[in-house]
């Protein structure tokens, strides 16, 4: 076991990153901080107790969530005050993402309470720089509605802007997720992480088209990052573009798929990409 090293903190709070799936994607510094907290504060503490057991870890853990956020936060806020050190978690990945620990942070910061990061997984983050897509501008949208017509709507708030796009989604929504992204978007380059850092970690690429129509007929498990490349190019690439986009593609995708995420990246028709891909296949 990992010699975790007992130290001495401020009084504030910790916002701690745990492993997204993996148990060893975990830093020593947030071993170190969880084992020297006053009280840890963990979304579901079935769940956290499982990291708890794994590195011996004996903090009192409290639960926090949606559900009593509002009822907690006062008191909370008057134990840092009083001189102690409280660490969140989330359920897997980093705090505030997607969780209800902004309405604490916003509270101590109000409260001029010192707020700490301590940096690891992120699902997010582990997403987009496997994705292949741009990586230098980006937008996390969080979890999308439920129902079509909502969903919908979120989706053509962000159809424009100039960025891969990431999204959480439920596996039993994603073909009507995708369905709706091709309705808004239109044909544009997809990636479906599913199960990062675990045994069955997949990652799958292509167009929305083309994975709407796959992922029909075929159900997904797990927990899934849903990934969209940004609006296409006012100006269109050029031939030797195409081509060499398709070059590092085909392997990997076949020359259908491959044909349908270019065209969506490049402005160009489909049909005409095709047959460029034709023509580099047979060689």
């Amino acid at each position: 076991m990992l010699a975790i090293k007992p130290v001495s903190l401020a009084a504030g709070l910790y916002l701690v990153a745990t492993p997204i799936g993996n148990l060893r994607d975990i830093s020593l510094r947030a071993l170190d901080t969880l084992a020297s907290a006053n009280l840890v504060l963990a979304e579901d503490t079935r769940v956290s107790r499982k990291l708890f057991s794994a590195y011996g870890l004996n903090t009192p853990l409290s639960a926090y969530h949606d559900h009593n956020a509002a009822k907690r936060v006062p008191n909370l806020v008057e134990r840092m005050q009083a001189g102690e050190a409280i660490a969140l978690i989330s359920d897997a990945g980093t705090p505030l993402v997607s969780d209800p620990g902004y309405k604490l942070a916003r509270a101590c910061i109000d409260a001029d309470i010192d707020v700490v990061a301590i940096p690891g997984a992120s699902a997010v983050l582990s997403a987009l720089v496997s994705s292949g897509l741009a990586c230098d501008r980006f937008m996390f949208a969080g979890f999308l509605p439920p129902k079509s017509g909502a969903r919908k709507k979120a989706l053509d708030e962000v159809a424009q802007v100039p960025a891969s796009l990431i999204f959480y989604e439920s596996a039993g929504r994603l073909s009507a997720t995708l369905g709706d992204m091709l309705g808004v978007f239109g044909d544009r380059p997809v990636v479906i992480a599913r199960e990062l850092t675990k045994k069955y970690e997949e990652i799958l690429r292509g167009s929305l088209r083309g994975m709407a129509k796959d992922l029909a007929t075929t159900k997904l498990r797990g927990e899934i990052v849903v990934l969209v490349g940004p609006p296409a190019h006012t100006e269109k690439w050029d031939e030797a573009a195409i081509l060499h986009a398709l070059e590092a593609r085909i392997g990997e995708l076949g020359v259908k798929r491959a044909s349908e995420e270019i065209a969506a990246l490049s402005g160009h028709k489909k049909r005409d990409v095709y047959t460029l891909a034709l023509g580099l296949k047979r060689g």
